[in-house]
């Protein structure tokens, strides 16, 4: 029962993280393409969000695999 929770967990956690992975980068596109004279600085920043939102699905990996086996 544990392991269909922590599956669970880690499930949701990537299913949030792909929904705002396709926010952010949908929303660097559409700026890019209005101003593209900012094109760098908009990537930048955009991949500095991708890492920060790809950092939360880790994280629930570990604790879930922490509540598994502990």
């Amino acid at each position: 029962m544990n392991g269909i929770g922590a599956a669970i967990a880690i499930a949701f956690a990537a299913l949030g993280s792909a929904i705002g992975n396709g926010m952010v980068i949908s929303k660097a596109i559409e700026s890019m393409a209005r101003q593209p004279e900012m094109e760098s600085k908009i990537r930048g920043t955009m991949f500095i969000g991708v890492g920060m939102i790809e950092a939360i699905p880790i994280m629930a990996a570990v604790i879930a695999f922490m509540l598994l086996f502990m």
